[in-house]
């Protein structure tokens, strides 16, 4: 009797085990999740690097879509449900210098619409403003419903910012022909 309970329970324990393992990803020490849940949409990772800076590791970033794809164009031109994910892994990165990386990042992604985007770069910039730790995320998600990018820090929502020039301009930090930097639009395609 004790071996058939025992039996019983690892059968009804292996899949959960199973299901929860397959939910996350462990990369560079850090777990992500597999999918993300927006609007009633699922995301997918699509790939995941770090981005460093004069040899420190500051964050680990990831790219869900809802279709998984490798052509870093058609991602940046598509309309459809879309999230960034950035893990800062570094005490050294504060709000002013995360916020200073973006808007260069803009300036690389933007081109001439740069100062079309301009009062929404500096919203986002506020947005971002909090004392960032060692430990925060920041989930940003696009959606086609309003044509606006989402901004969360720690799953709580911090704002929208509307647009999608400013998402295609955004995505583009990472995903364009100048992206901040070419080994993380790399790994974020899974190439």
């Amino acid at each position: 009797m004790k071996n058939i309970l025992l039996a019983i329970t690892f059968l009804i324990a292996v899949p959960f085990s199973v299901i929860n393992a397959q939910s996350k990803i462990e990369f560079e020490g850090i777990t992500l999740p597999r999918t993300i849940k927006f609007q009633d949409q699922t995301l997918s990772l699509n790939g995941a690097g770090t981005r460093s800076k004069m040899w420190v590791e500051v964050y680990i970033q990831a790219l869900y879509l809802s279709q998984l794809s490798q052509d870093a164009q058609y991602i940046i031109d598509n309309d459809t449900e879309m999230a960034i994910r950035i893990q800062i892994t570094s005490s050294l990165v504060s709000s002013g210098k995360f916020t200073r990386a973006l808007y260069t990042g803009f300036e690389k992604s933007a081109g001439e619409n740069f100062n079309d985007l301009k009062s929404r770069i500096e919203l986002l910039k506020s947005m971002l403003s909090e004392n960032i730790k060692g430990t925060d995320v920041f989930n940003l998600i696009y959606s086609p419903i309003d044509k606006s990018v989402w901004v969360y820090k720690n799953d709580e929502l911090k704002g929208k910012i509307p647009g999608f020039d400013f998402k295609k301009a955004f995505f583009g930090i990472w995903l364009s022909d100048k992206p901040v930097d070419e080994e993380l639009k790399k790994s974020l395609l899974g190439i």
